[in-house]
């Protein structure tokens, strides 16, 4: 569509007074025109706040070992602190989408940085595993709440044709922030202790927070939805090289013969009830294998006689083959769809698991890290891309509320994972554990065959 013919024919029937008020279809004008640096601008900024979400979520990985030693307390003992803070991110997920459907955006995100760039500062001065939980809860509201609501912002701010690669490039910044993480980490947990590793890890987002507040504007689509606030979209729309008359109305007929009622509920309505409980397992599964890494990873190569240094390798080889997954998953998916790419990524995610069943630790540690490094960049192009796909099945009223939704039903297999994985450990060893993050990902490959709104195939000839 040409946007230009469009916005001069709205100002032509401006001129006259006789006339209605000029209207535009805020869906065709995002969706169908130019990805401008503006907008390139908000997804860097969107996706700034989840690499330090990444990295703030993923420090009590790396630091977990040397806090139970300081402390002399057992690995089961520490579970709780490691699942209030999961506790907090599902809360988060689950409030954050109905505050940013209801308020905003930029707010969410915001907010959500705020929130965990403060409470994971206060970390470093804990004196207890009961006080790192409740400052972890805290921070577990704000990684949590910036998840879905920085995946919406980046979702209404991109052309309909690139809003997979560029939903999915935001999210893979959280195993992005957590390789940072386990770079930082290996630098000042020998030189500095994990205390300093938490005052750092905090600050970061503290100065990003200020940035968003002076620079980042509110989803066009919001707005769109808000007459009063139409003046401030109009500016908005010009900034994006998508200039419109003054006193234009907006509308969002796609979206909203889509849907019939806002609110939690509508995800059950209108036949969405199948795909909402098919994503929801997807996510529960995808995140138990994922927060079993995140946490107790490091911790699980330790304890099968690894030096800390090269346990601490193991999560960062999983982060990056995360980084490496996702994205190639997301091309996958602009291309060819969402059902197949998935569902080959579950079943690499299980294979490769149940592969490293048969490496001892001690001989073949190399190989292990590896092999994590391939079943992270399974298991993550999985979870990853998982935010793309909600984009697409829930229009805008409750896009925001959709993908929350999922995330906080999928934060209870991060807290079963808390506490599972510290059992399956003590318990089974490196053969449990790699049980646990095989079979998961079998359960999310036989949900995802269930979900009916896959994103279709590209049409040949469609750049």
């Amino acid at each position: 569509m040409n946007t230009t013919t469009v916005s001069e024919t709205l100002e032509a029937a401006g001129q006259h007074s006789n006339r209605p008020a000029a209207s535009a279809d805020i869906g065709t004008l995002l969706d169908e025109g130019p990805f401008t640096r503006m907008q390139k601008v908000v997804v860097l900024l969107a996706a700034l706040s989840i690499v330090l979400d990444g990295f703030d979520g993923q420090l009590i990985g790396f630091a977990i070992p040397m806090m139970i030693a300081e402390w002399g307390i057992s690995r089961e003992a520490f579970a709780p602190a490691v699942a209030a803070g999961l506790i907090g991110m599902g809360i988060g997920s689950a409030c954050a989408g109905l505050f940013a459907d209801r308020f905003g955006r930029r707010m969410a995100v915001i907010a959500s940085v705020f929130v965990f760039g403060a409470a994971t500062c206060a970390i470093g001065l804990a004196p207890d595993a009961l006080t790192v939980a409740l400052l972890r809860f805290v921070a577990g509201l704000g990684i949590g709440g910036a998840l879905p609501s920085a995946t919406t912002m980046t979702a209404e701010f991109t052309p309909a044709r690139r809003r997979t690669l560029a939903v999915t490039a935001t999210i893979v910044c959280v195993p992005l922030g957590g390789m940072l993480a386990g770079f930082f980490a290996s630098h000042i947990l020998p030189l500095y202790g994990w205390r300093t590793l938490f005052f750092a890890g905090g600050a970061l987002p503290l100065v990003l927070g200020f940035l968003l507040l002076a620079t980042l504007p509110e989803s066009p689509r919001f707005l769109a939805r808000r007459p009063q606030r139409w003046g401030e979209l109009g500016r908005l729309l010009g900034r994006m090289q998508r200039p419109m008359p003054e006193g234009a109305r907006y509308t969002d007929s796609l979206e909203q013969a889509r849907e019939k009622r806002a609110g939690f509920r509508a995800l059950f309505d209108l036949g969405y009830g199948r795909d909402t409980v098919a994503v929801w397992v997807a996510f529960f599964m995808c995140l138990t294998a994922v927060y079993s890494a995140f946490s107790w990873l490091p911790t699980m190569l330790q304890a099968e006689g690894l030096s800390l240094a090269v346990a601490g390798s193991g999560l960062t080889a999983y982060n990056l083959g995360g980084v490496i997954g996702a994205l190639v998953c997301a091309v996958a998916m602009t291309r060819w769809g969402s059902y197949w790419p998935l569902l080959l990524c579950c079943l690499g995610g299980a294979a490769s698991a149940f592969a490293m069943q048969v490496l001892d630790a001690n001989q073949h540690a190399s190989l292990l890290i590896f092999g994590f490094g391939v079943h992270g960049l399974f298991v993550n192009a999985v979870q990853s891309t998982l935010y793309a796909l909600c984009a697409f099945i829930y229009p805008t009223g409750v896009r925001a509320t959709g993908t929350a939704s999922a995330l906080a039903f999928g934060r209870l297999g991060a807290i079963l994972s808390a506490f599972a994985g510290a059992s399956v450990i003590t318990l089974g060893g490196a053969h449990g554990y790699l049980t646990l993050l095989g079979t998961v990902m079998v359960a999310a490959m036989v949900a995802l065959m269930l979900v009916r709104r896959h994103i279709p195939r590209r049409a040949p000839g469609l750049s």
